[in-house]
């Protein structure tokens, strides 16, 4: 059977193609480019053998998808595609899925792909010799290939909604890749000269990332994420690559509640985007709104924000997922009717289940809240008619986590593998080395000690003087500070006597200074006799005040007068009332103080 044929049949259903359903990794598929004129072909320098003209096209593949498929129809109408041998054809098929797939068109060759699985599983691990002009071995490059066989039967199968078989596929060739390229993530240097290798496993480890998600498994999507960035940092998927792996991964922290992890991963997402006007970049501000508002609750500036990236939208189905997240905000902040604006079209988009079907919780939600139970039994039965998938959603999370588990399993076998390994290594090479190295090294470790004790004695020596000098010198320090302690407490006990003698000169006199206001005449008399009693009897007037808050100023000014021996006569001159007014007040001043004397406040 010629191969040309099969690839003919292939190639001529492309025209039916599709985009595949689910999840895509970010880097594997390019924007569709504008025709280029002159695309890069291997085949226009000439015809060669079959391999040439595939490695050619797989190259080209990488970096320009759409010129790589031209350079396969050309390629599957040549004379070189009669001559490929079993190894050639089965390549070509897997590159015939990969073309597929980065050209936005569904799986044709499914049976032709699944059996170049079954072929390169079959040639790996047998004993391959040679190298090629990169000193890169037959069998790493045969692992390499079967690994991408792999992953692109994966693709298929997720395709068909086998979401469990699609993510043992991934795993597989992971584990091919990790088997055979045991360093890789150390970026070891053989492994690093295998063409696109990192990204590839940067690829996987998103598409990973992406089912897991899909399925509302964060942790097993976060681990995923993360290797993915490893790789990324070696060989980036695409430009954006770092920031879209930054994007997943604060979803998943902020569907775990983890906040600051959240908030890290989404700056840092930011911050890589070369410019905003992405997809990318567009998710992020939606996720930052969300996020803002929910530990914030500034619903005004979210929406605005939320509003803003559907403005930006680039299709109908970006924009209606904007709908459903600016739905359920106004369902949270209780504004049912804009809400539902944004709800039903969402939910009148069959294309996506899972849309549909938030939708539908939420305007069910919505109705029952408004009593409108017509609704309320329209969007139940919607939901009700839609368990037996969520159903088979758990079925199939269960499925997944336990080959993801076993996926983790087998890395820690492989990881204690290689340790034991490593030590049975280390103690053969212990064993060459034999007695006399033992001896040797024995001796080196004796003097080496005797050398470091001597020396740790003389430190030693040389710590306890320098710890007694700084003992000494503290000692004389404290000392000082103690005598000079001592000096500041007898200045301030001096202070204090001096301070205590004038105020008792001050008290003594009092009366005469009173006095001598009294019968100066000078203006401002009454207010200087009560500043002379507040000097002489700091804080009185407050302490008054605190026990008597109901006496006016004149009831204060009279029961100070009454301490200072003024006669009522005398209190009507200063206070300019009669004396009548005056004996008023202090009948008033005597029932609110209960008679008390001012004595009792003119100490603290």
């Amino acid at each position: 059977m010629k191969w040309w044929f099969s690839i003919g049949i292939v190639l001529m259903v492309l025209v039916v193609g599709c985009t595949p359903p689910g999840p895509l990794s970010e880097g594997e598929r390019l924007p569709r480019p504008a025709a280029t004129l002159n695309p890069p072909n291997p085949l226009s320098k000439g015809e060669g053998p079959a391999h040439e003209a595939l490695e050619g096209i797989d190259s080209l593949m990488w970096k320009e998808p759409d010129s790589a498929l031209k350079v396969m129809l050309e390629f599957a109408g040549s004379e070189a595609a009669d001559g490929m041998d079993a190894f050639e054809g089965h390549y070509c098929q897997v590159l015939i899925a990969e073309l597929l797939y980065k050209n936005y068109y569904k799986q044709s060759n499914r049976k032709e792909l699944m059996k170049a699985v079954h072929y390169f599983d079959s040639i790996v691990g047998m004993d391959g010799y040679g190298t090629d002009t990169r000193g890169v071995s037959v069998q790493e490059l045969e692992a390499f290939l079967a690994a991408r066989a792999h992953y692109m039967n994966g693709v298929g199968f997720y395709e068909r909604d086998s979401v469990v078989a699609a993510c043992g596929e991934y795993l597989k060739a992971l584990e091919m890749v990790e088997t055979h390229f045991p360093n890789l993530e150390r970026q070891d240097v053989a492994a690093l000269q295998i063409d696109h290798l990192p990204r590839f496993m940067a690829l996987t480890y998103n598409r990973l990332g992406d089912l897991f998600s899909s399925q509302f498994m964060q942790e097993p999507a976060i681990v995923c994420y993360k290797k993915s960035l490893v790789f990324n940092k070696i060989e980036p998927t695409s430009a954006n690559g770092m920031a879209n792996i930054m994007s997943h991964l604060g979803k998943q922290y902020s569907k775990l509640n983890q906040n600051d992890s959240t908030v890290y991963y989404f700056n840092e997402g930011l911050r890589m985007l070369p410019d905003t006007n992405n997809l990318i970049y567009r998710d992020l501000i939606s996720q930052l709104a969300l996020f803002n508002y929910k530990m914030s609750k500034d619903a005004e500036t979210s929406i605005s924000d939320l509003k803003r990236m559907v403005a930006q939208a680039a299709d109908e189905s970006e924009k209606l997922t904007r709908y459903l997240i600016i739905g359920a905000f106004y369902v949270d902040v209780g504004q049912n009717d804009s809400a539902l604006k944004y709800l039903t079209p969402v939910f009148m988009y069959k294309d996506d289940c899972l849309m549909t079907r938030e939708a539908a919780r939420c305007m069910r939600d919505i109705y029952q809240s408004q009593g409108d139970s017509l609704k309320v039994i329209q969007y139940a039965m919607y939901l009700i008619d839609n368990e037996a998938h969520e159903g088979e959603s758990n079925a199939q999370v269960s499925q997944l986590n336990e080959l993801f588990q076993r996926h983790l399993q087998w890395e820690q076998e492989k990881a204690e593998a290689e340790r034991r390994q490593a030590e049975q290594l280390a103690a053969r090479r212990r064993l060459v080395r034999g007695v006399v190295t033992t001896v040797v090294v024995l001796l080196v470790l004796g003097l080496g000690l005797w050398w470091w004790m001597a020396k740790r004695r003389k430190e030693h020596e040389a710590e306890t003087q320098t710890l007694n000098e700084e003992k000494q010198q503290l000692q004389t320090q404290v000392d000082d500070a103690l005598q000079q302690l001592q000096t500041v407490d007898d200045a301030l006990q001096q202070l204090q006597t001096q301070a205590d003698d004038a105020l008792q000169q001050a008290r003594a006199m009092l009366p005469q200074r009173v006095a001598d206001l009294y019968r100066a005449k000078v203006p401002n008399r009454l207010e200087r006799i009560m500043d002379e009693f507040e000097a002489a009897y700091p804080g009185a007037m407050e302490r008054v005040a605190a026990a008597y808050p109901n006496l006016t100023k004149t009831e204060t000014q009279l029961f100070v007068l009454s301490f200072l021996q003024f006669r009522a006569k005398e209190e009507a001159d200063l206070l300019g009332l009669s004396q009548n007014t005056v004996l008023q007040y202090r009948s008033n001043l005597r029932k609110k103080t209960e008679n008390a004397s001012i004595s009792f406040f003119l100490e603290a």
